[in-house]
């Protein structure tokens, strides 16, 4: 792995799990507007993202309050939905259809969050999903243009 790639991503993640920590007492539980979630939408730009992504993910949900569980379901969620992404992105060229494609499809999956939500809490499913897809909506929808901008000062396509 090149030292660049290896190290945005460390950030990457550095940034995911910072994020995640200052808005911990809203990022975690039934209802969720995990901020640091805007840093999927870099995928939507280039792939190699991923990892750090994905790392974020997994060390933020370390200190959840739901142990073992919210790893395999918050980390099992992003590498199926950013995986997913990577594949409909190979026929999807423009960046804001990208964006808007991003934020769709991490709403619709937070069914998986809500599955794991149910199972620990015996919610029910219906209205958990609604709730979490929800806050995952808002927090993609208005990350999308902050992305589209910040990539026109940062080139996350060539970045890495």
């Amino acid at each position: 792995m090149k030292i660049k790639l290896l190290a945005v991503n460390a950030t990457v993640a550095a940034l995911y799990v910072a994020l995640a920590l200052a808005v911990k007492p809203i990022a975690f539980g039934e209802l969720q507007f995990r901020i640091p979630e805007i840093f999927n939408h870099l995928i939507a730009f280039n792939p190699l993202f991923m990892p750090g992504v994905i790392l974020g993910v997994f060390i933020s949900n370390l200190g959840s309050e739901l142990g073992p569980i919210d790893l395999a379901f918050g980390v099992g969620h992003s590498v199926i939905t950013l995986g997913l992404a990577i594949i409909i992105f190979k026929f999807v060229p423009n960046i804001k259809a990208r964006l808007a494609i991003m934020t769709l499809l991490f709403t619709f999956t937070m069914f998986i969050i809500a599955l794991e939500l149910v199972l620990v809490f015996n919610l029910p499913f219906l209205l958990t999903w609604l709730f979490v897809a929800g806050g995952e909506l808002i927090v993609l929808a208005i990350g999308a243009p902050i992305m589209y901008t910040l990539n026109k000062r940062l080139d996350f396509k060539n970045m890495l």
